[in-house]
């Protein structure tokens, strides 16, 4: 269960990778998707949004696979940066410092860690975000109010599958969902986001909580 819930936590964080969640074997090059004009329209329009973003704070609900749900707080400050903290009683947490993401298990007490460009969480840290090329685009969907695109990394779909969603009006991200290689599926909503937040650079440094400190949101 411990591992599961880990996996469940990583992919929470964009973070499906080798070091956090097992080896997944290569797969074939995904099929991008037929875009229709309005489709490419859309995927610009995400790109622009996402390159627009310097810095963002936003509380979020995490839904696991299995229905449990999980809150916390989200940062993010691009490029290379941002943080995932967990409501207690959970006191885990996981951050990226512009190079590697790490991964605190505060029952196990335990760091694992991966380069930022091994993991799902790269197509949005990078510095310029371009859903072509190393990214695939999978599928794009419209429904009244909101727009759904899901992308996976063009040399290993192995990694899963990242799905953007995105409100209209004002076009915003407002949640996430990762797909695994293993077919499980986390959501993260995101709670009335922030942008244009003040952080401390401190924020985004991984620090080993002492014995007595489980961290920040303890």
């Amino acid at each position: 269960m411990k591992t599961v819930f880990r996996r469940l936590l990583a992919a929470a964080a964009l973070s499906v990778s080798v070091a956090m969640a097992g080896a997944f074997p290569a797969q074939a090059a995904p099929r991008a998707a037929a875009l229709s004009a309005q489709d490419q329209a859309l995927v610009a329009q995400a790109e622009h949004y996402l390159n627009g973003i310097g810095t963002l704070q936003s509380k979020f609900v995490q839904v696991a696979p299995n229905g449990h749900q999980t809150a916390g707080t989200f940062y993010l400050s691009r490029p290379g940066r941002m943080r995932l903290e967990y409501d207690p009683p959970v006191k885990d947490f996981v951050v990226a410092d512009g190079a590697f993401i790490f991964y605190w298990d505060g029952e196990m007490r335990q760091q694992s860690s991966a380069p930022i460009g091994s993991t799902l969480a790269d197509f949005i840290l990078r510095k310029n975000i371009r859903l072509s090329g190393d990214v695939t685009v999978t599928g794009v969907f419209q429904a009244p109010g909101l727009v759904e695109i899901s992308l996976t990394e063009t040399k290993d779909p192995g990694k899963g599958t990242l799905t953007l969603v995105f409100e209209d009006r004002p076009f915003q991200l407002r949640k996430w969902r990762v797909l695994d290689a293993q077919g499980l599926t986390t959501e993260v909503a995101l709670l009335n986001p922030r942008e244009g937040v003040q952080f401390e650079s401190k924020l985004f440094y991984f620090v080993e909580p002492s014995k007595h400190d489980y961290g920040r949101n303890n």
